[in-house]
């Protein structure tokens, strides 16, 4: 009876893994009207997270919905970042045009790819983006590792670099949403999020 017990539990936690993440359908239309919101901040101030000196360089805020997610636990950001959220807002955040993009992610991007075309190619760069996720604290780590693809997150906090003195590497944020290849990702120091599900 134990081996067979054993062999369920290993299969359970195999199945918990590696299976694909339940999509949330929301309907078509546009489901969040506003672009992000970034504001310059007045006086910023540097602080720490473990070895990392962290430095804001523009508040921002942003609801948007949730296309894909990915968590990281070994590349060189995952110490203050382990969770890349790719958001869309606006036209992309119509799963009436969504259901013809295939979207995923890798290595700390965001790929997308289709063979209709129901907006413009400027349309789904300036209105959607790969950020990369800094938890302020272990309950908003949660929150975030908890969200699932299809549903509405909001996010404030601000965009930052951070800077890994001892490994000589450092990491910035983009501050347009007009961008594109390397640096075009958001890092976001999140002290609030807030997940939407309808």
């Amino acid at each position: 009876m134990k081996p067979v017990l054993i062999w369920v539990a290993c299969f359970t936690v195999i199945w918990l893994i590696f299976s694909p993440e339940k999509k949330v359908t929301l309907g078509n239309g546009i489901k969040v009207s506003q672009a992000p919101i970034q504001s310059e901040i007045e006086d910023p101030t540097s602080f720490n997270i473990k070895d990392y000196k962290v430095t804001p360089l523009a508040k921002f805020d942003i609801e948007a919905k949730v296309l894909a997610k990915k968590k990281y636990s070994f590349d060189p950001g995952a110490a203050v970042s382990p969770i890349d959220l790719a958001l869309g807002w606006q036209s992309m955040s119509d799963e009436e045009v969504l259901k013809d993009i295939e979207i995923s992610q890798s290595n700390r991007w965001y790929y997308w790819r289709t063979q209709n075309m129901s907006i413009s190619k400027k349309d789904v760069i300036s209105q959607s983006a790969n950020m990369h996720i800094i938890p302020a604290n272990d309950y908003i780590e949660g929150l975030l590792k908890s969200v699932k693809t299809g549903q509405i997150v909001s996010i404030s906090g601000s965009l930052v670099r951070v800077d890994a003195e001892k490994k000589n590497w450092h990491w910035k944020s983009s501050l347009t949403r007009n961008d594109t290849g390397n640096g075009s990702c958001e890092l976001i120091y999140a002290d609030y999020v807030d997940i939407r599900t309808n």
